[in-house]
């Protein structure tokens, strides 16, 4: 038996009235996702949980079967494992992103996707012009970035900072990064001063000029949020039992995969964006089938898609992610599986950020006739018609690697 999980990140939405009321995924034609869902079993669960950020590193941990209050550190940590950027006990890291700032209103949280080529240029601005002890600017991918905090100089990381798709449309100076405790007022004003820095130094900055000469949104400010301490999390062999690999474009997903010890498998074309490489994708989850027990596939472009509020790339993203990833995938299989389908959490295109509702998913066994009356893949169907319900989104893993 080998073990799929599909994640369509920001994949379910509200119903919108430029579909007719229906959801991007109720209006995106999905015949291999309603083919599974009408042949296996279906249901509703929730990936975020209390007290934790509505953050896509808390839902994919859950859905490899971890609880996030007891292991998630954060989103910094988790990226630093897979950019590479070895952390010690007390180092605070912190994800950053280039965004784009005009007239004082956050435009672009994404920087218009800014290359790789480019940050790397800015960050070398960044690091000629810090002048902080024990602060350290690391690239990532693209505006996805990181920003350092070693121990033993003072740092706290008692302090709150609005995630930067958050923050679309606001005024920058309304969303200083606040203190929580009086410890962490002295940090939380450094990096408030370190973010105005970066407006002065990359507003005039050549690769900014050109970008804006080529109608680009500019890379013209960082912006440091999702802060964390070295994570411990226990190996994914250790608990199911299983080999795995992890497909994604995504540094926290693959700093996920890596810390838990599962291999990251990187893909060339692979983007976290809607012009990713999904047949690439695909293909390599069937080679790693070859060898292991369980592979873990995640694709960005609808969370994207959600976050740009665009309606018509969601809708595309999901079209590809069910011909180029799913049907591929299955047809491509010539052994007993079992396949979970699922987004992490919704992304509406009208809100524009990660919201707390459940999520709709599939179980399906190639083994196993049952179906429980579901026709489509949608959340109403789902929700309706679905025969499973799940209060904690992390006991999905345990159906999914259930013996059979």
């Amino acid at each position: 038996m080998k073990y799929i999980t599909i994640v369509g990140d920001g994949m379910a939405d509200d119903p919108l009235p430029e579909l007719s009321g229906a959801t991007p995924l109720s209006h995106a034609r999905t015949p291999n996702m309603d083919s599974l869902a009408s042949k296996g079993s279906c249901g509703m669960t929730r990936h975020f949980y209390d007290d934790l950020p509505l953050d896509s590193g808390v839902a994919n941990l859950s859905i490899l079967g971890y609880d996030p209050v007891k292991y998630y550190p954060g989103r910094g940590p988790l990226e630093a494992i897979n950019i590479g950027v070895p952390l010690d006990e007390g180092d605070i890291a912190c994800r950053f992103n280039f965004s784009t700032v005009k007239d004082g209103v956050l435009v672009d949280p994404f920087a218009g996707h800014i290359t790789n080529e480019e940050t790397k240029t800015l960050i070398k601005a960044l690091d000629d012009d810090n002048h902080y002890d024990g602060v350290e600017f690391h690239q990532g991918t693209s505006y996805r970035n990181l920003l350092i905090l070693r121990g033993g100089y003072g740092h706290c990381m008692d302090f709150y900072s609005t995630p930067a798709h958050d923050l679309t449309g606001e005024k920058i100076g309304q969303h200083i990064i606040s203190p929580t405790t009086d410890e962490g007022r002295e940090t939380a004003d450094m990096l408030n001063d370190i973010v105005g820095r970066s407006r002065e130094l990359l507003e005039g900055h050549e690769i900014n000029l050109s970008r804006q000469a080529g109608g680009q949104n500019p890379g013209n400010i960082i912006w440091p949020w999702g802060q964390g301490l070295k994570s411990h999390i226990p190996s994914f062999t250790d608990i199911y039992g299983l080999s795995g690999a992890l497909i994604s474009a995504v540094d926290l997903l693959k700093g996920i995969g890596r810390e838990i010890g599962l291999d990251v498998i990187d893909v060339p074309g692979a983007t976290g964006y809607i012009d990713t490489n999904y047949v690439g994708k695909a293909d390599a989850a069937l080679k790693s089938l070859r060898e292991k027990d369980f592979v873990f596939v995640h694709v960005e472009s609808p969370d994207e898609s959600g976050h740009e509020g665009s309606i018509e790339n969601k809708v595309r993203s999901i079209e590809d992610i069910d011909e180029h990833i799913v049907g591929r995938i299955v047809s491509g299989l010539d052994c007993d599986f079992r396949l979970v389908i699922t987004p992490d959490h919704p992304t509406p295109v009208k809100k524009r950020t990660h919201t707390n509702e459940q999520v709709p998913f599939i179980l399906y066994d190639s083994t196993d006739g049952r179906a429980d009356g579901v026709k489509e893949y949608t959340e109403q169907e789902v929700m309706s018609k679905g025969s499973l319900s799940l209060e904690r989104g992390f006991d999905l893993m345990k159906l999914l690697t259930r013996p059979s």
